[in-house]
C-alpha cells in the first residue's frame, strides 16, 4: 500500500465482501482485522478480492508468516532505499545543471542522460502503480507524480529534439528534466522516511513475543529431562526451569522455590518470592533457585498473550492519522487531471489559431506548476525538524500522529516503578542499635552469600567493604539469611525470623522499623543469636525531578493520575510524595488498558507515561503513549514517544513541541494548497482573456520550487522556536 488511500481501497474492497461484518486495515501497520462469517466467505476469497483490487494479502496460516511478513518489508526497505540513494545522487547534478548552468554545452542532452534513469528506474514504481490504479479505475498520489514527472520529461524530450516548432511560433522552448529528476527523489526520499516509521511498528509485538523461549525442558513422567519446543506444550506438562531462565507457560509450582522478576508483567521493582502452589506467568524471569512447575495455561491463553492481543488490537482500532495530501487525493488527482485537459480543450475551442500550442502550454503547466512536490514536503519537512530538535532534547518520536495527537492531551496517566520512582529497591535509610557499627563487616558478609534480591541494595549502599570467612552459610526461604562467624550465630532478614530465633528486638529500632513500614518501606533486620544490632529500610525511590515535572503538568492544564500494580500502602506514599492526587494501586495490565478506555469514554484526550512490559497494552490503548528510556524494549518500541533520559520534566516539553510542530505542518499545508488553487487557474489561461498573459512552463517549475522552497524555510523555523 502506497499511502493512506491505497489503506482506504482495501478497506472498502474487504468490507463489500458478502459474509463480511467488519473490516478494518491498518495502513501503518500494513495489517486488516477482519470479521466474517465463515459460512459465505473464506481468508482465500478474501485474499483474492483483495488481489483482484491490485494489492495482496498475507493469510496467517502458520507460525512464521510473521518472520516472512518482516523479510519482505525489509527487502521492500531496502530497494526503496537503493532508489532514493540513487536517484537523490543523480538529482543533485541535474539540479544545478538546470537552474545555474543551463547555458553550458550540450546542457540539455547532459539532464536528459542525468534524468532518465531517475524517471525510469529509480521512479519506476510511480509508473508501475499508477498503471496499476488505472486498471481499477481509480487514481492516487503516485498517479499525480507519474503523470506530472512523464509529460515533463516527454515535453522536454520534444523540445530538445525538435526546437524549431516552437521557433517557428514565436516561442522559445524550454526543458524540464530537472523539474522531473527531483520531484521522483523527493517523493521517494519522503516515501522512505515512512517505510522506516512503518517498519518499527511490528518489532514491538516481536519483543513482546520474544519475552517466551522457544525451547522448554520437560519432566517425563520417568523423571528424565527432554528439551521440547514451546508449541508442542499443553496444560498438565511438568517443566523445570533453570537459574536465569524466562518462565514459558502460565502455572502452579509443583517443587522447589526462587525469586521471580515480575517486573515486565506487573510492575513490581522487586522480585517475588515462589513456592510450592504459587502461580507463575509466561515472560516473567526466574532468578537463582530452580523449580518445576505444572503448565495450566499455553499458548494464546497465557497473560502474556492476552497482552500482545490487547496490544495488537489497541493499535489496529487507531487509524493513523490521515494526511491531508493524501486524505483528499481521490478528489485532487482526477480533478487535477480535468482541469488540465479542460483548458487544453477550451484552448482548441476558443482560439482556432493558437489554440493547439497555447492549449498544450497549458495542458503541461497545469500537470508540472499542481505536482505534488510541496504537498509532499509539507509534512515530512517539519517532522523531520520536529523530531531533530526532539532528539536534541532527548526526546525521541516515532511519528506524525505523536505529534497531532500531544497537542489536545488534557490527562496524563504516569506508571509508578521505574516512571516517578527509580525503578529498583536501594536503602534509604539505616540505624544500628547505640550507634555500634562495628558489625558492620558481618552483615556485609551475610547479604553477600544471600540471593534475596534486597541483599543486593544493602551491598551497593555498603559499598566494597572486607567480608569475613563465613564457617556455615544457610539461607531460610521466606525469612532471610543466618551464618557462622568465629563460633557465633548471626541473622538477617524479616522481623518474623527475628522472632523464630527469639531475638530481643530492641525498643529503639522496633520503634524505628514501624515508622519506615508506615511509609511503606521494607525493614531487613540484622541480629546476633541474642539480640537485634540494626535496621534498614529498603524502598523504591521517587526520582529526583518527578515532584517538579507533576507540578509543571499541572500547571499546563494537565490532570494527573498515578497507576501501579503495587499495594496500596506504597501507591499513597508515593502519590503524596510526587504531589499527586489521583491513583490506582494494585492495578494489572489489562485494567490500566481498560482505566484508559474509561477516561477516553468521557471525551478525554489520554496520555500514557510507562517503562515496562506491564504498561504495554494501556500504551497501546492510549491517545498518546510515552516510554522512559530506562525501561523495557517493549515499551519504547509500542510507545510513540520516548523520554531517553527518563526525566519526566520532558513531558511538558515534549507536549510543546508537538503544538509547534503541528503548527507548522497546518500552515506549510495551508501554503501549499493556496498555491494550488491560485496557481492552477492561472497555468490554465484564466488571465489571458483579461491581460494576455499566459504563464509559460518554465515560470511554472519556478513557482513550483518556489513553493518547495518556503515550506522547507517554513519547516527550518522550528530550530529557533
Amino acid at each position: 500500500m502506497g499511502c493512506a488511500s491505497c489503506a482506504a481501497k482495501v478497506q472498502k474492497t474487504l468490507n463489500s465482501q458478502e459474509g463480511v461484518s467488519s473490516a478494518l486495515v491498518n495502513f501503518a501497520a500494513a495489517t486488516a482485522t477482519v470479521a466474517y462469517n465463515p459460512l459465505h466467505t473464506t481468508p482465500e476469497l478474501l485474499r483474492a478480492s483483495v488481489q483482484q483490487a491490485g494489492y495482496d494479502l498475507l493469510i496467517d496460516t502458520h507460525k512464521d508468516l510473521s518472520d516472512e511478513a518482516e523479510q519482505a518489508h525489509k527487502a521492500q526497505y531496502r530497494k526503496l532505499k537503493g532508489r532514493t540513494m540513487g536517484a537523490v545522487a543523480l538529482s543533485l547534478p541535474l539540479f544545478i545543471i538546470g537552474m545555474v548552468f543551463m547555458d553550458i554545452p550540450y546542457s540539455h542532452e547532459i539532464m536528459w542522460a542525468l534524468s532518465t534513469p531517475v524517471v525510469f528506474w529509480f521512479g519506476r514504481g510511480f509508473f508501475a502503480d499508477a498503471w496499476k490504479q488505472l486498471k481499477h479505475r481509480s487514481a492516487n498520489m503516485n498517479t499525480l507524480v507519474a503523470l506530472s514527472t512523464g509529460i515533463a520529461y516527454v515535453f522536454s524530450i520534444f523540445n530538445m529534439l525538435y526546437p524549431q516548432w516552437w521557433l517557428a511560433r514565436g516561442i522559445h522552448p524550454h526543458v524540464y528534466f530537472e523539474a522531473s529528476g527531483v520531484i521522483i527523489a523527493f517523493i521517494l526520499l519522503g516515501r522512505l522516511l515512512e517505510e522506516r516509521a512503518k517498519g518499527n511498528t511490528s518489532s514491538a509485538l516481536k519483543k513482546l513475543m520474544g519475552l517466551q523461549p522457544k525451547m522448554v525442558t520437560v519432566v517425563n513422567r520417568d523423571g528424565a529431562h527432554q528439551e521440547v519446543p514451546i508449541f508442542s506444550l499443553k496444560p498438565g506438562d511438568l517443566l523445570l526451569v533453570k537459574p536465569g531462565e524466562k518462565i514459558a507457560v502460565d502455572g502452579s509450582i509443583t517443587e522447589g522455590s526462587s525469586y521471580v522478576d515480575e517486573r515486565l508483567l506487573t510492575g513490581e521493582s522487586i522480585p517475588v518470592f515462589k513456592e510450592k502452589n504459587a502461580k507463575v506467568f509466561a515472560g516473567t524471569i526466574n532468578q537463582k533457585g530452580s523449580f518445576c512447575f505444572c503448565a495450566e495455561k499455553v499458548g494464546a491463553d497465557t497473560m502474556l498473550a492476552q497482552i500482545i492481543r490487547m496490544v495488537q488490537e489497541a493499535q489496529g482500532s487507531r487509524a493513523p492519522i490521515q494526511k491531508l495530501a493524501d486524505r483528499i487525493a481521490a478528489i485532487f488527482v482526477p480533478l487535477l487531471i480535468g482541469i488540465a485537459v479542460l483548458s487544453f480543450m477550451l484552448w482548441l475551442l476558443l482560439d482556432p489559431t493558437n489554440g493547439l500550442t497555447h492549449g498544450f502550454l497549458a495542458l503541461v503547466t497545469v500537470l508540472i506548476i499542481a505536482c505534488p512536490c510541496a504537498l509532499g514536503l509539507a509534512t515530512p519537512t517539519a517532522i523531520m525538524v520536529g523530531v531533530g530538535k526532539g532528539a536534541e532534547m532527548g526526546i525521541l518520536i516515532k511519528d506524525a500522529e505523536s505529534l497531532e495527537v500531544a497537542k489536545r492531551v488534557n490527562v496524563v496517566l504516569l506508571d509508578k516503578t521505574g516512571t516517578l520512582t527509580v525503578g529498583k529497591p536501594v536503602v534509604t535509610a539505616t540505624r544500628w542499635l547505640h550507634g555500634d557499627e562495628g558489625f558492620k563487616n558481618i552483615f556485609y558478609t551475610l547479604e553477600k552469600h544471600s540471593e534475596h534480591p534486597f541483599a543486593q541494595s544493602v551491598l551497593d549502599y555498603f559499598g566494597n567493604l572486607d567480608g569475613c570467612p563465613l564457617q556455615t552459610f544457610e539461607s531460610l526461604t521466606g525469612k532471610g539469611v543466618k551464618g557462622v562467624v568465629n563460633g557465633k550465630t548471626w541473622f538477617a532478614g524479616n522481623e518474623r525470623l527475628m522472632r523464630e530465633n527469639r531475638i530481643t528486638l530492641e525498643l529503639p529500632l522496633e520503634k524505628q522499623a514501624t515508622e519506615w513500614m508506615k511509609e511503606a518501606k521494607t525493614v531487613i533486620w540484622f541480629a546476633d543469636d541474642v539480640h537485634t544490632l540494626a535496621v534498614v529500610a529498603v524502598a523504591d525511590t521517587l526520582k529526583p525531578g518527578s515532584k517538579e515535572a507533576v507540578a509543571a503538568l499541572k500547571k499546563s492544564g494537565m490532570e494527573v493520575y498515578m497507576l501501579t500494580g503495587d499495594n496500596e500502602a506504597t501507591a499513597c506514599e508515593i502519590a503524596k510524595s510526587s504531589g499527586i492526587t489521583q491513583y490506582r494501586a494494585g492495578v494489572l495490565p489489562h485494567e490500566k488498558a481498560d482505566f484508559v478506555k474509561e477516561l477516553q469514554a468521557k471525551g478525554n484526550i489520554v496520555a500514557m507515561a510507562g517503562d515496562g512490559i506491564n504498561d504495554s497494552a494501556a500504551l497501546a490503548q492510549a491517545d498518546l503513549s510515552i516510554a522512559m528510556g530506562k525501561g523495557s524494549d517493549m515499551a519504547m518500541d509500542t510507545a510513540q514517544m520516548t523520554i531517553i533520559s527518563s526525566d519526566l520534566m520532558h513531558i511538558t516539553k515534549a507536549i510543546q513541541l508537538s503544538k509547534q510542530t503541528v503548527a507548522t505542518i497546518k500552515q506549510n499545508l495551508f501554503w501549499a494548497f493556496i498555491y494550488n488553487l491560485i496557481a492552477i487557474p492561472i497555468a490554465a489561461g484564466i488571465l489571458y482573456p483579461v491581460n494576455g498573459f499566459l504563464l509559460n512552463p518554465m515560470i511554472g517549475g519556478a513557482a513550483m520550487a518556489l513553493s518547495s522552497i518556503s515550506v522547507v524555510t517554513n519547516s527550518l523555523r522550528l530550530k529557533i522556536k
